[in-house]
């Protein structure tokens, strides 16, 4: 029996019932596992990266939450809109993309994890983007969730990116449920999506030797059913195929 390519996804730290958790919404795992994909959560434990887990990995999911990254990671005061830390994952996931960057794990970002790849490469955020003049209001409507996650708003895909070569269409709708958003794209990074708005929508890694791609919106809710979304997850799953191919056959490479 063929085993599935092993993606780590990054956990948030919650108190549940009293207890400090490490905890992913079943949305990100279950898009995995639909796509070939083998999820397992990553714990966001202080200290050193462990070089072996990574080692295990063929992919990484840096997934969205409700918490923020501390604006002191990016130098900023606090905006009054921005309540939510995870303190434990900003210091996980800042060591843990340029390691996996490192080693060319393919990446996948959603969300918050777009706007910590981007912390990670000295980028900055707008804190609450309603505040920004000539910017959307890009927070989660109200609603069921269908509703939550139903297309908000057009992105122009920036011909011959990353992002187009997944997608043939120039522009597609997209959802949204984001207070934050760039203000500063970081260095080395590319901007491969826009909002009508003008705000940065999808970021690549510029050089990157694997899969290193991110995006604001939730692609994770239903992909089936949306042809970009679905044609990120499918790109996410052949590179991941394609590295533990690699990983567990090194003797491929040199062939």
């Amino acid at each position: 029996m063929r085993t599935r390519p092993l993606v780590g996804v990054i956990a948030c730290r919650r108190e549940v019932e009293g207890h400090p958790a490490h905890m992913v919404t079943d949305k990100y795992l279950s898009a995995l596992r639909d796509y070939g994909l083998a999820p397992v959560i990553l714990p966001v434990w202080e200290g050193e990266v462990e070089s072996a887990l990574l080692a295990s990995l063929d992919g990484l999911l840096l997934t969205g939450s409700y918490s923020n990254v501390e604006p002191q990671r990016y130098g900023a005061e606090r905006a009054p809109e921005n309540t939510r830390d995870d303190i434990h994952r900003d210091a996980a996931v800042l060591r843990w993309i340029p390691a996996a960057l490192d080693l060319g794990l393919p990446l996948l970002g959603i969300c918050r994890g777009f706007q910590e790849l981007n912390v990670a490469f000295g980028g900055t955020l707008h804190q609450a983007l309603q505040q920004v003049p000539g910017r959307f209001d890009h927070r989660e409507p109200e609603g069921d969730r269908e509703m939550k996650y139903a297309p908000a708003h057009d992105i122009a895909i920036v011909p011959g990116g990353q992002l187009a070569a997944l997608y043939p269409e120039p522009a597609s709708r997209v959802n949204s449920l984001h207070q934050q958003g760039i203000a500063e794209l970081g260095l080395g990074l590319i901007a491969e999506a826009a909002a009508p708005d003008g705000q940065i929508e999808a970021i690549s890694v510029a050089g990157a030797p694997g899969f290193a791609l991110a995006v604001q919106w939730h692609p994770e809710w239903k992909p089936r059913e949306h042809p970009l979304h679905d044609a990120l997850f499918r790109a996410f799953a052949t590179a991941s195929e394609a590295y533990r191919g690699a990983r567990v056959s090194p003797q491929a490479v040199d062939a």
